[in-house]
């Protein structure tokens, strides 16, 4: 019998949140309950063999990628995962918290998506459905990245892949760039973007500041810091700088943006190029949004920081960060941009230590939830006499 997969992406990248299992005949929403049924899966590399990962990235334990998935309700639905009090679908909702559920495994490197082998049993009577099992893949689907596509720049030195979302209208609209991070760099685009919470972009409420955003996400075949060694330096240059603006540019040319709302952002090593662009290109951004950014301040001269302390830049760090000290990073440089006279610079600096949720240097979590309003001084960003969150500052940016 067949089944679909539903991917869901949340602060952990694309999971397997659902199961639309096709049943030869319609049943009643009263005779389906979880315990009708056990979900085994396995997590298979490209040659078909289970995987052995890490299920927290930074913890050194290593796990089988097999096992039975818990079940936290399961209910008639039509074909596409809507409730019904009869249907001939039923929807098995899983708990996400297993790493089981995950669709991507990396490195520091890259990451890729893997197959996800599922075989559901029916173990309990349902109406005159008896012993059925579920282990034919129909389609996988995504909710989250309707509107979502992919593509390739042309520039001919260094073509780059990326994904991008177009907003329902075709009346100009700003553009929002995302710089992934250093695990999401390789050769698909679509863990550039389902790597972390990247479609929350695309979401209604993120929309709904921008007035209809398009979202931009490049993807790098190694790693934004590569400065051409292949290796995580410190001379604070990228090989990639000339590509990236040449596909930013050409993504403008080719789409209805407005030139004076276009927005940098990323995470870690994404944080970094955006750093690096506002750097090189002071006067093409409207605003930038970068966290936990790896540009080492002292690769940073007077004059760089006298050149962008124009630009509106919004910053966040943890405190307790391992990865990307940012008492390296952000921290000089948004004092250095203060001491120079930047008016609308801002470092939202997290103190995750107890009682505080404790996100060390996945502050994205937080950033791309829209979670922080505050300061480096603790009180609120304030714009036009509101208290305002990050993207809804962003999102207020022009350039003149």
């Amino acid at each position: 019998m067949k089944y679909d997969i539903e991917w869901y992406v949340n602060d952990n990248g694309a999971q397997v949140r659902r199961l639309i299992l096709h049943l030869p005949e319609s049943v009643d929403i009263k005779d389906v309950t979880a315990d009708c049924f056990s979900v085994y899966v396995e997590r298979r590399d490209e040659e078909g063999k289970i995987i052995y990962t890490c299920p927290v990235w930074y913890k050194k334990e290593i796990k089988k990628s097999s096992g039975y998935r818990k079940i936290l309700a399961a209910y008639p639905c039509d074909a596409g995962g809507e409730a019904k009090c009869t249907g001939e679908y039923v929807a098995l909702e899983m708990d996400m918290e297993d790493f089981l559920s995950r669709t991507i495994v990396g490195t520091l490197d890259s990451s890729k998506f893997i197959d996800t082998i599922y075989r559901v049993t029916q173990i309990r009577e349902i109406g005159e459905l008896a012993g059925l099992v579920f282990d034919e893949l129909g389609e996988i689907r995504c909710p989250q990245t309707k509107r979502w596509a992919h593509g390739r720049s042309s520039y001919v030195q260094l073509p780059l892949q990326f994904g991008y979302y177009s907003p329902d209208t075709e009346d100009t609209r700003p553009l929002i760039i995302w710089l992934h991070g250093a695990g999401e760099g390789g050769q698909d685009p679509r863990t550039a973007y389902m790597g972390n919470n990247v479609v929350a972009l695309s979401s209604s409420k993120i929309q709904e500041y921008f007035g209809g955003a398009w979202v931009l996400v490049p993807q790098c075949p190694t790693m934004w810091m590569d400065d051409g060694t292949h290796t995580y330096g410190h001379t604070g240059q990228s090989m990639y700088c000339d590509a990236l603006k040449a596909l930013i540019d050409e993504f403008v040319e080719n789409h209805a943006v407005d030139r004076k709302r276009i927005y940098i952002g990323g995470c870690s090593n994404g944080g970094f190029m955006t750093m690096r662009m506002v750097i090189d290109y002071p006067d093409y951004f409207a605003g930038a949004y970068p966290m936990c950014e790896a540009l080492y301040d002292d690769t940073i001269s007077d004059e760089q920081i006298q050149a962008i302390r124009h630009v509106p830049i919004w910053m966040l760090h943890a405190m307790t960060d391992k990865i990307v000290d940012p008492e390296e990073t952000s921290v000089p440089t948004y004092k250095r941009l203060v001491s120079a006279g930047a008016g609308n610079v801002h470092l939202t600096y997290i103190n995750d230590r107890p009682p505080f949720p404790m996100v060390d240097h996945g502050c994205w979590t937080i950033g791309l939830n829209d979670e922080e309003n505050y300061d480096f001084n603790g009180q609120p960003v304030i714009t036009d006499g509101k208290e305002v969150t990050r993207f809804q500052w962003l999102a207020a940016q022009k350039r003149e």
